[in-house]
């Protein structure tokens, strides 16, 4: 079996972290940066974690994706706002024998990559890390750090358990990344919404933490609330969420670090949120099944418009 080499295409805090987890593994792991990139020449990559402080001092970081040499395996983990972008770069940096790895958050966004370089080559990554950028090249990982993985089908179909898949999974799992392989993409993706869609979306509209959200008995109401709206939304599509995963996803965030979510930092930071990817995609996928999301529609229309006001100005 050959070693892989692996591009990043992204490196904020979720590309950053596991692609200097996989660099400090041994594997040749090369990252493609935009305002960061000369201080990451210079400095390298520095991780404050739960698991042991790290700093890989050097990296090999390019701001032109024409001079990343094509790889193996290319991990996005660019926000799903950026995925314009990505007819420009995935041609250059992914082999034609390559694979590309969609470690984002949201719905629908393998079907975006394999219009770029075909659904054969295409792999789902559903991440539970908290982790962020808090300086130039600079991560802090709070907690958790699993992947799931999952091979991509048109129409989302179960994919099966692939010795690529396998691969990608054990050079993770060498890194020090717990990885889990499993069949139906479309089942883990509506599974990661369960926590994405109350957290990011309340953490925007009331201005909260986790463990702000957590510590309300209203807020917390409303959060479980979402959740099994969620699955009401996985069920219109064939797949099922258990009420005890739900219960877990609760009980764990509670005892979470108090965390701000990816959303709420780029609504601070007057960035454009995922407002599409993570509610947009999934509310049109289940509406044009025939069920309506009330809540989850509710939170949409007004992220929308926070996003709007914010782009305005």
């Amino acid at each position: 079996m050959c070693e892989f080499t692996y591009a990043i295409v992204g490196t904020g805090a979720l590309g950053g972290f596991y692609g200097a987890k996989l660099q400090q593994s041994g594997l040749n792991v090369h990252f493609l940066l935009k305002s960061d990139c000369e201080h990451v020449r210079q400095h390298g990559l520095v991780i404050k974690s739960v698991d042991g402080d790290f700093t890989l001092p050097r990296v090999k970081a390019y701001s032109d994706v024409q001079k990343i040499p094509a790889c193996d395996v290319v991990v996005i983990s660019l926000k799903t706002t950026q995925n314009h972008l990505l007819p420009q770069i995935l041609p250059f940096a992914v082999k034609d024998t390559g694979i590309v790895l969609v470690l984002q958050n949201g719905f629908g966004i393998e079907a975006e990559v394999a219009q770029i370089v075909g659904s054969d080559k295409v792999i789902g990554g559903i991440c539970f890390l908290t982790a962020n950028k808090i300086a130039p090249g600079y991560i802090r990982h709070l907690s958790y750090k699993n992947i799931i993985l999952c091979e991509y089908t048109q129409n989302y179909h179960p994919g099966g358990i692939t010795e690529r898949l396998r691969q990608i999974g054990k050079d993770f799992e060498n890194a020090g990344i717990p990885v889990e392989l499993d069949e139906d993409l479309l089942l883990a993706r509506w599974k990661k919404l369960v926590w994405n869609i109350p957290y990011n979306g309340l953490s925007v509209i009331l201005n909260a933490t986790t463990a702000e959200l957590m510590a309300s008995p209203d807020s917390s109401k409303l959060v479980e609330e979402l959740m099994y709206e969620v699955a009401t939304g996985a069920k219109a599509l064939g797949r099922t969420i258990p009420d005890t995963f739900i219960q877990k996803m609760l009980h764990n965030t509670a005892k979470m670090t108090p965390y701000l979510t990816s959303m709420k930092i780029d609504y601070d930071e007057r960035r454009p949120m995922e407002v599409e990817a993570i509610f947009g995609n999934p509310l049109r996928m289940v509406q044009a099944a025939g069920t309506n999301l009330p809540k989850i529609d509710c939170l949409y229309q007004q992220l929308k418009f926070l996003d709007a006001m914010r782009t305005a100005r």
